[in-house]
């Protein structure tokens, strides 16, 4: 179970969106990366909560509002980098990996449960980071490694899934579908990188006006199968000066110090 999670049991606590003072938020930001919410029951709801927190940024699927509706558009199956707006498995994943800075902050919420499935997984990446350092460091450095990976289409971008920061933390970025490609030295670790991401993954069914805001550059989420009329609103940003300072990813645990590595060829 994630670090970040095993104090709450399984899944952090819901926190009353309307009532919760930003403070407190960015208190929980900065621990752990992740806050649940309640209370968030219309669109306008989500984007006046979105607005105390973030400056929008606009996505490829966001509307005039920089909301995004995420649902089974029933239009976009088999199409790579589409798998949200359909009923299929989502995998983990960072959002906007394939841009040269992906987005801080994410916010999802439910408007409508699905009949059956549609729960989110979430996973945090420092309990995947100090996975791979303890079990596997060989793994943990070369996903490291500069220019191992390249996510996105022909405009993507470069880059490794975990990257060291000069302060010590760590940052994380992935994705693994048919819009990710990895340096053949990497691939025979992919499987540690896949299993230690299971292992640390915590489900979180999101009821009608439940969601949650994570730091999009620790925390990977995905969502399972499901079947019905699933809806939620999606809103992605950076954060505003009251929940600075926000720092970067995550600290990696005593046994996982970065060591520098060389570029890959």
């Amino acid at each position: 179970m994630s670090h970040a999670l095993r104090a709450a049991g399984s899944a952090p606590p819901f926190h009353p969106a309307a009532s919760t003072p930003v403070s407190v938020l960015a208190e929980r930001l900065r621990e752990t990366g992740i806050v649940a919410l309640e209370g968030l029951g219309a669109r306008s709801a989500v984007l006046d909560f979105a607005d105390r927190i973030m400056e929008i940024t606009e996505h490829r699927d966001s509307e005039r509002d920089g909301l995004t509706t995420i649902y089974n558009t029933r239009r976009h199956a088999k199409r790579p980098g589409y798998a949200g707006l359909t009923n299929s498995e989502l995998a983990p994943h960072t959002e906007r990996s394939g841009v040269a800075r992906p987005p801080r902050l994410m916010l999802l919420v439910c408007a409508h449960p699905a009949a059956e499935g549609g729960v989110s997984l979430l996973t945090d990446g420092q309990a995947v980071y100090d996975d791979l350092a303890t079990h596997h460091p060989e793994a943990r450095d070369l996903l490291s490694t500069h220019r191992t990976a390249f996510f996105g289409d022909a405009a993507g971008h470069t880059t490794q899934v975990f990257t060291p920061h000069a302060d010590g933390r760590v940052s994380l970025r992935l994705r693994t579908d048919t819009l990710a490609r990895w340096n053949p030295l990497l691939t025979p670790h992919l499987p540690h990188l896949h299993a230690a991401i299971r292992r640390h993954q915590v489900a979180l069914p999101l009821a009608a006006t439940q969601g949650y805001l994570l730091d999009n550059t620790r925390w990977l989420h995905a969502r399972t199968r499901f079947s019905g009329e699933r809806l939620c609103w999606r809103a992605l940003g950076e954060p505003l000066p009251q929940l600075l300072p926000l720092p970067v990813g995550f600290l990696p645990g005593p046994v996982a110090s970065p060591r520098p590595t060389e570029g890959v060829s």
